[in-house]
């Protein structure tokens, strides 16, 4: 039972963390490039897990049967993932981004059916179909210019990123860990810099116009958003079932809306009202609805 509110406890700390960092995050965008914004906030988290692990004498190299997860959650959640959101929330809203990239659920609840043998009842699909139902309410296709070349690249990079992200739950959750999250992260961040630094020396960039800000942004990207919510997530991963946990997710969006709106001045709707209020009753039938078995 410990255990359990715990993993709740970690939830709801990487839902505010991942919430808020949206607007923050569009912010930054305005004076870096996208991959240099994605490299920096992976060197700043490697710098400060390390430093952490060493302090805690728990620096040490991965055992052989966690190369697989070293691996696949540094390419697939903290390279490709965090590099496709950059992109798309060049050419897309905040409030919007968060979403789409949020989308996660549809592709993790039949992969832990079919991969993960998961047991998912019928008050969890209703959690799931009742959270998307908001979800889609929130996303509304119609809101936005199909024939802008820019703005529909920007949304497929966002849903691919959430596609990504989906397989790295699954991949969290099927995983035997040998080592701790904590200190398998470090290696993870290593090899998603490996592919995400030759990325942005390559591609055509603009210059970085530094400010106090922009470190500030970094900085909170980097040590917040990246080390500690990241480690939060697969932790939380660990220790719930994966559509629970994805489900609990598409609360940052909410937060990143709410963010948005009042950081950025994005507009406020009654749809925004209606398609919260769904995420939040899917999320109430997976907490208090659920049978003791579940």
């Amino acid at each position: 039972m410990k255990a359990l509110s715990s993993a709740w406890g970690l939830l709801l700390l990487v839902v505010v963390i991942w919430g808020s960092n949206w607007p923050i995050m569009k912010i930054g965008l305005r004076s870096i490039d996208p991959l240099w914004f994605t490299a920096g906030r992976l060197m700043i988290a490697f710098f400060a897990i390390s430093c952490l692990l060493l302090f805690l004498g728990k620096f040490k190299r991965p055992h052989k049967q966690d190369i697989p997860i070293v691996l696949g959650v540094g390419v697939m959640q903290f390279a490709a993932f965090v590099m496709l959101i950059n992109l798309g929330l060049m050419e897309v809203n905040a409030g919007r981004a968060a979403l789409l990239a949020y989308t996660t659920p549809l592709w993790v609840t039949p992969g832990a059916y079919f991969l993960l043998n998961e047991h998912i009842s019928r008050m969890k699909l209703l959690g799931v179909g009742v959270g998307l139902c908001g979800l889609m309410v929130l996303f509304n296709p119609f809101g936005f210019d199909w024939n802008d070349a820019s703005v529909v690249k920007g949304n497929v990079l966002l849903l691919v990123a959430a596609l990504i992200w989906a397989l790295s739950i699954l991949h969290v959750r099927k995983h035997q860990w040998k080592g701790s999250v904590l200190e398998l992260t470090p290696w993870q961040i290593l090899v998603a810099l490996c592919i995400v630094v030759p990325f942005a020396w390559f591609s055509d960039t603009r210059p970085t116009s530094w400010s106090t800000e922009l470190v500030v942004i970094l900085l909170y990207n980097g040590v917040m958003a990246t080390a500690i919510a990241q480690w939060a997530s697969m932790r939380v991963t660990q220790m719930l079932p994966a559509v629970t946990v994805s489900l609990g997710f598409l609360m940052v969006p909410l937060m990143g809306i709410m963010s948005s709106v009042i950081w950025l001045g994005e507009s406020l709707t009654l749809t925004l009202a209606l398609g919260a209020s769904l995420i939040v009753m899917g999320l109430l039938f997976q907490l208090g609805l659920k049978k003791p078995s579940d």
